[in-house]
């Protein structure tokens, strides 16, 4: 338990930025989940709608110190190219 006035501060706020992470990290696996279930059925016009949109919530945790800026690039490289394979087929 923290002792000092700036201890205890430092716990509020931990407890207030804990939350905002967790609730930014689990938008973003939903909306993973959702984007990967319409690839998986080969929704491809709904993929398409869904992938800009899947992009805008990669962005945004990268913004908000959720996620590194090379691990979301990977992510949205990787969910692009499925959506390109699913096209082809």
């Amino acid at each position: 338990m923290a002792h000092h006035k700036s201890a205890k501060k430092r716990a509020r706020q931990n407890i207030k930025r804990r939350a905002r992470n967790r609730h930014q990290r689990s938008t973003l696996r939903t909306a993973m989940k959702n984007y990967r279930e319409l690839l998986e059925t080969k929704d491809v016009e709904n993929a398409e709608k869904s992938y800009s949109t899947i992009q805008k919530v990669l962005d945004r945790a990268v913004t908000k110190g959720v996620m590194h800026k090379n691990t979301a690039a990977r992510q949205k490289s990787r969910l692009a190219a499925a959506l390109k394979k699913i096209k082809a087929a």
